[in-house]
């Protein structure tokens, strides 16, 4: 049932401490593990994590911390603990082998491998598993009982269809032998320390109340039952009874209670299934009656003409439960049956006059058909709804527990045709009153920047990007105040270099009651009084004195506010050295913060206990592989997880911090890789990695694993590569010569190290970076070879074309943001010719590869067929990959794992002078695609 799970990883460098460290190869990558779904037990007691391996089955660690005793359940994850702390529960998954096969035979989706259900519990370890779950919840506050829903059944039996070992090991629920309908599955009530069982048929959906007394549910009829009932039921687990809340087909979504749990509500849609408009409804229960009551629907007082309820909208309490939020939508015109689909036109049209570009509306067709409007409904104030929001005013946000007086609403309605080359929207906002709807604009004058309301609703902030400040707007005094440092600090980014406003470094988070918002700037965290816009350097500018940028780290998603007398966690990053760590700031008095550590190392969001102060979090670098520990003060830490022990039998690296000074006098620098058996003695070909700026990520780990299209550094580097990754700062207009300036001093100032062979330096980019590299070899010679991932090789064609995942234009690219070209190709065509790689490509020596992908969603890819063709022409040493259909970043695991190949036969073959492969050499032909790779050396004569 379980086994005692001892970390491998100290037996193994027992092992192999003196063996030969081998260079990684292609074969390592579906084994090397990452860890995910770290929780920590309200009362600290225990902690669980999932760890993966890349291509396989997953395994879950759950760990007593007082006994120091861990267990491991195989291809086990989505664990929760119960809130009493005494069981947790989670998903087995298939066997991935089994899972393959089944796709293999290309199965029906009902007869694939299904999802088991583990519980445990924590005090013995005793273990249920209970086949063909398709979820299960825990109540929020309570943690007796766990409800499940199974697969869709529509055999006879469970067990039928189970192994002779599941059926040894499982705990299996006796099934009713009645056939259940397609549309849902048995959901089961389990009692934990009796473990007895309620069942409730044909269940859709279901939801505890938080306090665990009350089970909502949803059905369906039952084929050839006669007495099985379709509605929404509720039942009361103290009682042992069982409310009809609605009877009648329908779908029935969004089972919601208030926090209390003395209030229900749900939508319905009981349209016929032949219906060709659905008009859901909006039901009520309050357990004051003996059913629920439909509060909303088509034509009730307040609902918008020819809307109805949206069942794609989120339906919640208040926290006090005095108001229910819910969506509206237009009903959508209904389909035209009498039209005979080969004998219409088939055609988008395109009209300047339209808010959205057609590509973007089709690109944004499924979201937009489900799109809903925020409605609400007081259930003690009378039985109008109240619509908040509108399709001129889409969005709507309410205070974190709904109980303000105000909602704050923003559109960029009537702005958006800007977008095609602006790439945002201005935005307009609205107080919103919650008594009677109205809307009072708050800020007249229409802001690029988003707007946000505090946690109780009394304030609604944001920033100006043409001023670079923060403003903050009293919703009860309708008062706008700037917050005023009374400093030259900006709180805009300081580095930013493309020809735009810069974007603010945002909020921290605001102290309870809404009475200060802590606000970043580069280095420092302010506080300000929203009221007055009096503020204050929260971190005494200790921050931009050292380097050290402080971030609130906050343990807890729940917690939206914290109290102006306790003390937090700041992540703190070293700006100089690179190194990360912690920092406690105490908010009740004005001392600076205290370091707590600062190291080589990354460290991830800790999470906490919710009934003690202890923390998990990952720690790693470049060396280590992110590992779990747990501390009170991240100071004295335990170490729980011990992952990718083989590392240790490879060839692995170092990383190390590089600067120099450009031909301009701009200081810069970067990351350098080197092989962990490096000998300063020996010549190591380099392969050069950029995009914009990488070396804050100097400790990062870094996985071998088949990439989208990003260089696999790891693999490169145990393989005697050097990896050089340059940052890049930008002058406007001119991105193409700003690489240059970068890259290359700073790739000359590493030749002047005598273990660099300056003659064997390649390059490798992928998007931004592959239109680098393309204009990099036209301006010089000195790198042996070059690949480039989806490239932009002309600025002039590109400038028009569209980003087809969202639908966007690209012109707002070069004139506001990463191409940083700055005006219109009308405006300065001079510079798109002189960015553009393609009217410099005679001037290409250096052998190049360019991925472009047919199905590339962000740029076009005859971006690619151009530089292709273009340097084809010109009799260049080129090849171009196009996986067909896949993305910008590869997205198919098999293509990662072909163009790892590739790109190391490529590099190999011009760097270290290994044979050519046959697709290099003579290509594959169209007649041998699907059965031949080019894959095989062809022998150097």
């Amino acid at each position: 049932m379980y086994k005692l799970f001892l970390f491998s990883g100290i037996i193994l460098s027992s092992l192999h401490s003196f063996a030969q460290k081998k260079p990684l190869n292609h074969t390592v990558y579906d084994y090397w593990q990452s860890m995910s779904e770290e929780k920590i037990s309200n009362d600290g007691k225990y902690v669980a994590f999932s760890v993966l391996p890349q291509q396989g089955d997953a395994q879950l660690f759950i760990k007593n911390l007082k006994t120091n005793v861990s267990f491991d359940y195989p291809r086990a994850n989505g664990l929760n603990f119960s809130f009493d702390n005494q069981y947790a529960a989670f998903l087995i998954k298939p066997f991935f082998k089994e899972s393959r096969q089944a796709k293999i035979k290309k199965k029906k989706p009902e007869d694939m491998p299904k999802d088991s259900l583990g519980i445990i519990a924590l005090s013995n370890s005793q273990l249920w598993k209970i086949p063909r779950v398709k979820s299960y919840k825990f109540p929020k506050k309570a943690g007796h009982v766990i409800a499940y829903l199974l697969e869709k059944e529509k055999t006879d039996s469970t067990k039928a269809s189970l192994s002779k070992k599941e059926k040894d090991d499982d705990f299996l629920a006796d099934d009713p032998k009645s056939e259940v309908a397609a549309e849902g599955g048995f959901l089961i009530l389990r009692t934990l320390e009796s473990q007895t069982e309620i069942k409730f048929k044909a269940v859709t959906a279901y939801e505890f109340s938080e306090n665990g007394k009350y089970l909502l549910f949803s059905s369906t009829t039952i084929k050839k039952d006669s007495l099985s009932k379709a509605g929404t039921f509720l039942y009361d687990l103290e009682k042992n009874k069982t409310i009809a809340l609605t009877i009648g087909k329908g779908v029935y979504k969004n089972l919601v209670f208030d926090e209390k749990g003395t209030q229900v509500a749900f939508t319905g849609d009981k349209s016929s299934e032949k219906s060709l408009i659905k008009k859901p409804e909006l039901y009520y229960f309050n357990f004051q009656s003996d059913t629920a009551t439909v509060i909303a629907k088509e034509g009730t007082k307040g609902m918008p003409n020819h809307f109805s309820v949206s069942e794609n909208g989120k339906v919640t309490f208040s926290k006090d439960g005095s108001r229910l939020f819910f969506g509206t939508a237009p009903i959508p015109t209904p389909k035209d049956t009498t039209i005979v689909d080969f004998e219409v036109a088939k055609l988008d049209i395109w009209n300047y006059k339209d808010e959205e570009l057609q590509s973007m509306q089709l690109a944004n067709l499924s979201r937009d058909l489900k799109k809903s409007y925020l409605a609400m409904y007081a259930p003690n104030h009378g039985d109008a709804i109240l619509q908040l929001g509108n399709e001129k005013l889409p969005d709507v946000e309410v205070a974190e527990d709904g109980v303000g007086n105000y909602a704050l609403g923003s559109t960029d309605f009537g702005e958006r045709i800007a977008m095609q080359w602006q790439g945002f929207t201005l935005q307009s906002a609205y107080l919103i009153s919650l008594t009677d709807g109205s809307q009072t604009p708050i800020n007249l004058r229409k802001n690029i920047s988003q707007y946000t309301l505090s946690p109780q609703g009394n304030y609604i902030v944001w920033f100006d990007k043409d001023d670079q400040l923060w403003y903050s707007f009293n919703v009860n005094t309708k008062k706008t105040v700037k917050l005023s440092s009374n400093s030259l600090v900006r709180f805009g980014e300081e580095d930013n270099d493309v020809p735009d406003v810069a974007n603010p470094y945002g909020i921290a988070t605001w102290t309870k009651e809404d009475q200060q918002v802590l606000i970043y700037d580069r280095y420092d965290i302010w506080s300000f009084n929203p009221a007055t816009g009096e503020g204050k350097n929260l971190t005494n500018g200790f921050g931009r004195a050292k380097s050290l940028t402080f971030r609130y780290a906050n343990s807890d998603p729940e917690k939206k506010s914290i109290s102006p007398k306790e003390s937090i966690w700041l992540s703190t990053f070293d700006n100089i050295s690179k190194q990360k760590g912690w920092y406690e700031k105490n908010m009740a008095n004005d001392l600076n913060p205290e370091k707590v550590v600062l190291t080589t190392n990354n460290f991830g969001v800790p999470k906490k206990a919710k009934n003690i102060d202890l923390y998990i979090y990952t720690k790693s670098n470049f060396q280590s592989s992110p590992d779990l520990y747990v501390s009170a003060n991240f100071i004295k830490e335990t170490k729980l997880s011990e992952l990718n022990p083989q590392q240790k039998d490879y060839n692995w690296g170092n990383a190390e911090l590089v600067k120099w000074t450009t031909p301009k006098g701009f200081k810069s620098e970067g990351i350098l890789y080197k092989p962990e058996d490096f000998d300063p003695n020996k010549k190591y070909p380099m392969i050069v990695y950029f995009y914009e700026k990488l070396s804050d990520g100097l400790y990062n780990y870094l996985p071998p694993a088949p990439t989208p299209s990003r260089l696999n550094i790891p693999y490169f580097v145990s393989n005697g590569y050097l990896v050089f990754a340059p940052d890049i700062s930008y002058e406007v207009g001119y991105p193409g010569k700003s690489a240059a300036e970068f890259i290359n001093s700073g790739v000359n100032e590493l030749k002047k190290n005598s273990w660099l062979d300056s003659t064997k330096i390649g390059l490798q980019g992928q998007s931004w970076g592959g239109y680098q590299i393309a204009y990099l070899i036209t301006q010089t010679n000195m790198y042996a070879a070059a690949w480039a991932g989806a490239p932009v090789a002309n600025m002039t064609s590109a400038y028009g074309g569209i980003r087809w995942t969202s639908g966007l234009n690209r012109q707002f690219q070069y004139e506001k943001t990463q191409s940083r070209i700055g005006a219109t190709l009308w405006e300065k065509p001079e510079l798109y010719i002189e960015n553009s790689p393609l009217f410099h490509f005679p001037k290409v020596q250096t052998p190049v590869v360019v991925m472009a992908n047919d199905g590339d969603g962000s740029v076009p890819w005859y971006q690619g067929i151009e530089m292709f063709t273009g340097l084809r022409r010109l009799g260049k040493p080129v090849w171009m990959l196009n996986y067909n259909g896949d993305d910008h970043n590869l997205l198919l695991r098999q293509n990662r794992k072909d163009i790892q190949i590739r790109e190391q036969q490529f590099f190999d073959h011009f760097l270290k002078g290994a044979p050519e492969p046959v697709w290099m050499s003579t290509g594959v032909p169209a007649t041998e695609k699907g059965k031949n790779w080019g894959f095989d050396l062809v022998p150097t004569k």
